[in-house]
């Protein structure tokens, strides 16, 4: 028997996995921003991740009225899975996503989550919701399963169908069922874990593996500036050994490997471990845009250039390339610190929205075009806006066309430096 599906949560995850499944069936899409569904139903995705004749092509009906929920029986959770200020786990999407399904939940309805958690949250956190809301029993009038999401935002490659995808349900019938619902789009197959904890797991270290690497591209990139030697260059000549892992340093922000840490150590922690090499690598991370704004401002003071009312431009906000997602960016931990120096800031991005820019992070996002000469450049997010340009992007940039360029990610070509400009690379 076919399954009647419904995607809640519309955003960087939901959304490309709505209109995956949309092309090969009828199914609904809820959100609970109205103005995100009437844009959706436009055909306009803000988020860039789904093209517009795809989203159009999708039989997918775009709701905001939770009661729609009540025509499904396979229900897909892809909420955001924050951190508070405290860098604890914030569970209120997840909670009221799940109190809005229990209250319009049909008998025998799986339910299915895919936001990052810690192991043990799903069944710990979101089954005594959804039991409450609907007044009905898990594992005898509904189920659960769990499937952890690996959409990389911007990615055109490794896209909902081309990665494998990791299953699990509460019981055997409960994993073939949704075993089966996802092989029905995902050309590249599932794997199915043991239980709903191991998939949770997984996914919690998939991002965490990640940052500790990253963790340590940024402290050696600490160690090599104090040694005047070049990281890049470092990392070239170590890569090429068969087994040397290709990773870079770089501020590490967005919604997941700036965050899903938190979530595992927080686990950690109540069953009485602290986990020691993972807080050392967010705190390593943390820290890496106070120590791009201090290298900056001590490249100004070598060049006898005055720090208080200095004017340095931030080209890029977003937390990647390409992409207009402002959560998490560590972008503003640069911006802060050389505020903190008395140094103006200007800040342009290719992709962010202003309105959201300013909302979040109170920072006004001024267009490359309106932007005025500068004392330095901090080159954060090379959009291919500015990366198609190489080095001329720069031309109307600095004062008198002279000055300092930070480059984040080394994305600029060393040897084609101009004279004029003095380049300083994480």
């Amino acid at each position: 028997m076919e399954r009647t599906i419904a995607v809640v949560g519309l955003g960087y995850v939901g959304l490309p996995l709505a209109v995956s499944f949309g092309k090969k069936r009828d199914i609904i899409g809820f959100d609970i921003n109205e103005q995100r569904i009437e844009e959706l139903k436009d055909g306009f995705d803000k988020t860039n991740e789904v093209e517009m004749d795809d989203l159009k092509s999708a039989s997918v009906e775009f709701t905001a009225n939770s009661a729609d929920l009540d025509k499904a029986d396979f229900i897909i959770v892809a909420v955001p899975t924050p951190i508070t200020e405290n860098k604890q786990p914030n569970l209120v999407p997840l909670q009221k996503a799940s109190e809005t399904i229990g209250k319009n939940l049909a008998k025998g309805t799986i339910v299915v989550y895919e936001s990052t958690v810690y192991p043990g949250a799903t069944e710990e956190e979101c089954i005594p919701v959804l039991e409450k809301a609907s007044g009905m029993k898990c594992g005898e009038d509904f189920f659960v399963g769990y499937s952890p999401e690996r959409i990389n935002p911007g990615d055109k490659e490794h896209t909902f169908t081309t990665i494998t995808k990791v299953v699990s349900g509460q019981n055997d019938e409960v994993l073939e069922t949704v075993a089966d619902v996802y092989g029905s789009v995902v050309e590249a197959g599932v794997y199915k874990a043991s239980s709903i904890k191991v998939a949770e797991a997984a996914k919690v270290i998939e991002n965490t593996q990640r940052d500790l690497n990253i963790s340590l591209m940024n402290e050696l990139a600490i160690i090599f500036d104090k040694l005047d030697i070049d990281t890049s260059e470092v990392l070239a000549a170590a890569g090429t050994k068969w087994n040397f892992l290709n990773f870079k340093p770089g501020l590490v922000g967005g919604h997941c490997i700036g965050v899903d840490p938190y979530y595992l150590t927080h686990k950690a922690e109540q069953i009485g471990h602290h986990p020691e090499v993972i807080l050392a690598g967010r705190k390593t991370n943390d820290h890496v845009g106070n120590f791009i704004a201090t290298s900056l401002v001590k490249q100004m003071i070598k060049k006898n250039m005055p720090i208080q009312g200095s004017k340095v431009t931030i080209l890029g906000l977003t937390f990647k390339e390409n992409v207009p997602d402002l959560r998490n960016t560590r972008v503003v931990d640069v911006i802060d610190e050389l505020k903190d120096f008395g140094v103006e800031v200007q800040v342009t991005d290719a992709y962010a929205d202003a309105n959201e820019a300013f909302g979040e992070y109170g920072i006004d996002l001024i267009p490359y075009e309106e932007l005025k000469p500068a004392d330095a450049v901090v080159y954060t997010v090379p959009h291919d806006a500015y990366a198609d340009k190489g080095w001329e992007v720069f031309d109307h940039l600095l004062k008198h066309g002279k000055g300092i360029v930070v480059d984040v990610k080394s994305k600029l070509e060393k040897d084609a430096c101009p004279d004029n400009i003095q380049l300083w690379r994480l």
